[in-house]
């Protein structure tokens, strides 16, 4: 079961975009979560800046793009940085940390739109697998035999 607590915070929203310099700021959120499952209770506390507006936005709607945020986040960038080590792959020449990037986005695009839900097959493991066999990255990529 998780239970989360929405803290909303205008006056350090205010403090922050005019003493630090961060136009558009409206908001400062956070997000107290509380995971209970299996008699173990794990906490878990979250801050977020927004530019929203404090009247046209709810509290449910809040939380819904947090919830969105953390997402994408698990869904993408934990993938990329926890399996292909990216946060480690930096470079001082210009580009190259980009094309990695902008590469490494492709690769985990292609194995997403190529899944067969059929196989069940994690995601690493394809491309494990294709690591091994080049020839079948390329018929993957291209449609043709190398």
């Amino acid at each position: 079961m998780v239970t989360r607590r929405l803290w909303v915070d205008l006056d350090s929203a205010d403090y922050a975009r005019e003493a630090l310099s961060f136009p558009g700021l409206r908001l400062l959120l956070r997000v107290d979560s509380e995971v209970r499952g299996g008699g173990v209770v794990q906490t878990e506390t979250r801050y977020f800046a927004t530019s929203l507006e404090p009247g046209r936005v709810t509290p449910d709607e809040l939380l819904a793009l947090v919830r969105g945020h953390w997402q994408v986040e698990n869904g993408l960038h934990y993938v990329k940085d926890r399996w292909w080590d990216e946060d480690r792959h930096y470079s001082k020449q210009p580009g190259v940390a980009l094309g990695f990037a902008v590469l490494l986005n492709a690769v985990v695009t292609v194995l997403r739109a190529t899944d067969d839900p059929e196989e069940n097959v994690p995601l690493r493991a394809r491309a494990d697998a294709l690591n091994w066999d080049i020839q079948q990255a390329v018929r993957l990529l291209t449609g043709k035999k190398l």
